[in-house]
């Protein structure tokens, strides 16, 4: 038997395909298979586009590097003609587009096998996946009464149970590190605008959302950034150039770096014991690795931010919702909870407000900057997460108390108060799946690099993969599927 689909990632079922030891149409016929028996428990794999597949394997595939290996998108952007799109939501339900974006022809020409979509809370707003226009909950493999985090939920719990080995994902405020963390698996947020958005928008929230990957290892990340950088036409702005490619980066370690090690909050309040012992023990094989480690945290104004993100983002959902509605009132059986809450909410802010919460991400983007440049630090070492996985149902999207939800004593803030300082700042930034709960949940370890630095924030992680390898560990109620001779 060549072996079991969910040990290998995709760059190996790449190296298998083109050696001709399997077939693009036995790869998807596996990658069906596991969706028909891991997905009922998951909740994970959404709107199926078999013949979409078929199709594009009949018609012969783009000779990229991931010629024939299954591949799903996530419901929220990544706008492609032939898969719709719910984008989390009853109101946006079974939305068609008439052009792809370009994401989606980047990712295409990597040579995937793209079937489906995952689900996504509604709106991309979350740090669970929980839709009601899914039917319930996407539940984590390696636990299901946890979550497997948000907003790329699906892709997460997807890629964590071996229904494919990679998923396209987006990250507005930790959406792909957040899955990454509470999946076990590797997820990287580019600089800002490094990855194209048009043209169905010229940039995502302020320039905070940016897309990307959920792996099981840096390669294959490091491949698909590569083949999916740079603007699109007409792109605003653009990300710095790289100096060298992320494959080229991974090949050889980064030189020695002076990391900043944070095992608290950024404002210094307490996180979970666990994952605070968790950061320490990155420090200290950080320091076997001969990197310089330093306690240090940012001095940057952590509360102005995450209420300018909150604002950015309620004015963002009003903005989608009420051109969806098209004067029709916003009833409960069109969006959960919190969207509703938050085109209440962005509706008593000032008109000048926006700009307002522009202008303060900038300034924060600034004084994040200094603590790199200023204080002599090339990475910040924190949680991704200040806690293991939630619950199921502990951020269900029902509450229509937007600012609760999100910066309350109890919220999503202060669950994830690590993610969306980088989106902020537009700094790259991963989580690693370097540790365990006691419980069995993953937890993730984050690293941030400066502006632009995306090189050496790869080539960083690819030296800690190669020094605490994570491959083998595999969520519990994985699908073992078992590959034709």
């Amino acid at each position: 038997m060549i072996g079991d689909l969910d040990v290998r990632d995709a760059t190996e079922l790449a190296g298998m395909l083109a050696r001709g030891d399997v077939s693009p149409t036995e790869l998807l016929d596996a990658a069906l298979a596991a969706v028909e028996a891991r997905n009922p428990a998951l909740n994970a794999v959404v709107l199926m586009q078999e013949g979409v597949a078929r199709r594009a394997i009949a018609e012969g595939l783009p000779r990229g590097p991931f010629r024939g290996v299954p591949f799903l998108l996530k419901d929220l952007g990544c706008e492609a003609v032939d898969f719709p799109s719910h984008n989390g939501s009853r109101l946006f339900a079974g939305t068609r587009y008439d052009r792809d974006s370009a994401i989606f022809q980047r990712i295409r020409a990597t040579g995937v096998v793209t079937f489906g979509r995952t689900t996504s809370p509604e709106g991309g707003v979350g740090a669970v996946t929980e839709a009601q226009v899914y039917g319930g909950p996407t539940r984590s493999p390696w636990n299901p009464g946890h979550t497997p985090g948000g907003s790329s939920g699906g892709s997460g719990a997807a890629v964590a149970a071996g229904i494919v080995a990679m998923a396209h994902g987006s990250d507005g405020g930790g959406s792909v590190r957040i899955p990454a963390s509470s999946c076990g698996l590797f997820g990287f947020k580019p600089t800002r605008a490094r990855l194209p958005d048009g043209p169905y928008a010229g940039e995502g929230w302020a320039g905070m959302a940016i897309d990307g990957f959920l792996t099981r290892s840096v390669r294959d990340t490091a491949t698909m950034l590569d083949c999916c950088q740079g603007p699109d036409l007409g792109a605003p702005y653009v990300a710095p150039p790289l100096a060298r490619s992320h494959a080229d980066a991974i090949t050889r370690p980064p030189r020695r770096l002076r990391v900043a090690i944070c095992d608290t909050t950024f404002t210094g309040g307490a996180i979970d014991a666990e994952v605070a012992e968790a950061v320490r023990a990155a420090g200290r094989l950080l320091e076997s690795l001969g990197h310089h480690v330093m306690p240090a945290r940012p001095a940057a104004d952590i509360g102005m931010m995450m209420r300018a993100w909150t604002d950015i983002v309620g004015v963002g959902s009003a903005l989608s919702v009420r051109k969806a509605l098209k004067g029709r009132a916003l009833t409960p059986d069109l969006c959960d909870g919190v969207i509703r809450g938050a085109v209440a909410y962005a509706e008593t802010l000032h008109p000048t407000r926006y700009l307002e919460a522009v202008g303060e991400i900038h300034a924060f983007g600034r004084q994040m900057a200094a603590f790199f440049a200023e204080g002599g630090h090339d990475i910040l070492l924190s949680a991704t997460l200040a806690e293991p996985p939630a619950r199921i149902g502990r951020f269900a999207p029902v509450t229509e108390d937007y600012l609760d939800y999100r910066i309350g004593p109890d919220g999503i803030f202060a669950y994830s108060p690590f993610c969306a300082v980088f989106n902020a700042s537009g700094q790259p930034a991963a989580s690693l799946p370097l540790a365990m709960s006691s419980g069995g949940l993953p937890v993730g370890i984050h690293l941030a690099a400066a502006f632009g630095a995306d090189e050496e924030l790869i080539a960083l992680c690819a030296e800690i993969e190669a020094a605490q390898p994570w491959a083998a560990r595999r969520a519990p109620g994985r699908l073992t599927s078992v590959l034709p001779k």
